[in-house]
């Protein structure tokens, strides 16, 4: 086995390269670890960085979370579409709507009204989208 000194390669990662290489010590921290490396690729000089170390900072240092979510639009969409109980409204932009009305559409089929928006707009869930059609006009 080599020591590590001054002149002897090790790997670091190199700061222009993004990437782990070989590296000259350019000067030491202890005898054991490196404090200066030059890039063997790149030439150029930066502190060490051991490859290894990076690797775990990086893989702990995100979490994530999911989102606690309610009923997915598809199941909304479905549920409301094969109600049997719900009357299914042909669509004009003349008619008015109310929230929680299952229309059909001419081009996007049936659709479940979620929202009003303003008085002259509505957002409906269609099967493949969501979309705003105006209305009461």
């Amino acid at each position: 086995m080599s020591s590590l000194g001054v002149g002897k390669e090790v790997l670091s990662l190199c700061n222009k390269c993004k990437l782990t290489l070989a590296h000259i010590i350019v000067t030491m921290k202890t005898d054991k670890v490196p404090h200066k490396v030059q890039c063997k690729t790149c030439n150029g000089t930066h502190s060490f960085k051991d490859a290894t170390l990076e690797k775990i900072k990086k893989s702990g240092s995100r979490r994530v979370t999911k989102k606690k979510t309610g009923p997915a639009v598809a199941d909304l969409w479905q549920a409301a579409v094969n109600d049997p109980t719900k009357e299914h409204h042909k669509y004009s932009p003349r008619t008015a709507f109310h929230e929680g009305d299952v229309i059909e559409h001419p081009t996007f089929g049936a659709g479940l009204i979620e929202k009003l928006i303003d008085h002259d707009k509505i957002q409906v869930i269609f099967r493949s989208d969501i979309k705003t059609l105006i209305h009461n006009k």
